[in-house]
């Protein structure tokens, strides 16, 4: 039977530490050994390292996704920018930075029923279709929405809301394409009577657009009938040889305007114009009157040689523009010179004085 010192020394050599190289050995047995926890994976690789992946995979995803939304803001900015370029893109601008004057204006006689409907449209349901403007300067010139801009101008003297309005900004100049635009508008929103398309063929010619009167009505009418152009360029006859004498012009219908200008290609102008010299015109009938009672008369001595050829009608001087902006034009016909200017601010003394020189000069 073991003393109790032997016994004493028993439990001292379990308890003792192990070394060095008995701790290695124990960490290789165990590292040798499988899993016996079941959630565990294959892998060795510590906890904080499996989170660090899925992070960085994650952040990954993200940047990938990123990479996408930003692609495809920059093709949103890029489509955004064409057509803002294009024209395509309404902008808000101030009224009173809106030249309503900019070119000559296709429609002579305003509905103010039909002002009164778009006036109220506005108010309700406000403006669906903006107005077409080109940059002049540090302003605007109107192209087309003659009509939307001046009814805003009259709403916005009661309500503030309709101070500015939304405009398509157009690089179209005051050249062929701003007259196109504005035709092509008026022609598919409200028809222009005869009169008023061959009038604007003209005034486009009198600024400088076009070469000729037929020039301007192939480009402005480009998409009506062989037929309609001509018809057109009768009614174009009719404004230059008539035009300031007329007052009732846009209601002469089209067999009307076709039998006026048969008349002034057989030389019956200085008849015609005497004819409404000395009417006394109160309504379109009465005027009409007199040009038919002209017409009925015997005709000119002069008729036969003129027929089958064009009367020497209106012919339009190339346009001076001034330095402060605007434009001096000038028409001239065998008995008279038309003459206007396009300038803001001019006072009553100014044309006074003008009217003035003009009779020294030419006196």
């Amino acid at each position: 039977m073991p003393n109790w010192e032997e016994s004493r020394m028993a439990k001292r050599r379990r308890l003792a530490v192990p070394n060095t190289a008995e701790l290695q050995e124990l960490e290789a047995g165990f590292a040798a050994k499988p899993s016996l926890n079941p959630f565990e994976g294959s892998s060795s690789t510590p906890p904080i390292a499996q989170v660090a992946a899925e992070a960085a995979s994650l952040s990954g995803m993200t940047t990938v996704t990123d990479r996408v939304e930003l692609a495809k803001d920059q093709s949103d900015a890029a489509r955004w920018r064409d057509a803002h370029d294009a024209g395509l893109v309404a902008e808000i601008l101030p009224l009173e930075l809106v030249d309503a004057e900019y070119i000559r204006r296709d429609r002579m006689v305003e509905d103010e029923e039909a002002m009164a409907e778009l006036l109220e449209s506005l108010r309700t349901n406000g403006l669906r279709t903006p107005i077409e403007v080109t940059r002049v300067g540090d302003g605007f010139g109107l192209i087309s929405g003659f009509r939307r801009l001046d009814a805003f101008r009259r709403l916005s003297k009661t309500d503030d809301r309709f101070a500015t309005i939304p405009a398509f900004v157009r690089d179209a100049g005051s050249g062929q394409g701003a007259y196109v635009s504005m035709v092509e508008e008026n022609e598919l929103r409200l028809n222009l009577s005869p009169y008023e398309r061959g009038r604007i063929a003209v005034l486009a010619v009198g600024q400088g657009i076009f070469e000729s009167t037929e020039a301007a009505v192939d480009v402005l009418f480009a998409t009506a009938s062989k037929a309609k152009r001509s018809k057109v360029r009768s009614f174009a006859m009719v404004h230059e040889a008539l035009g300031d004498l007329l007052q009732h012009p846009v209601a002469i219908s089209e067999k009307a305007g076709l039998k006026l200008a048969s008349a002034l290609r057989g030389g019956a102008q200085s008849k015609l114009r005497q004819a409404l010299a000395e009417a006394e015109v109160f309504n379109p009938k009465t005027e009409w009157d007199a040009l038919e009672s002209a017409m009925n008369s015997s005709p000119s001595p002069t008729a036969a040689k003129a027929r089958g050829g064009r009367p020497q009608l209106v012919k339009p001087l190339t346009p001076i523009k001034l330095a402060g902006g605007g434009a001096v034009q000038a028409e001239l016909s065998p008995d008279e010179v038309r003459i206007r200017v396009r300038l803001r601010g001019v006072t009553e003394e100014d044309v006074q004085e003008l009217m003035e020189q003009i009779a020294r000069h030419l006196g």
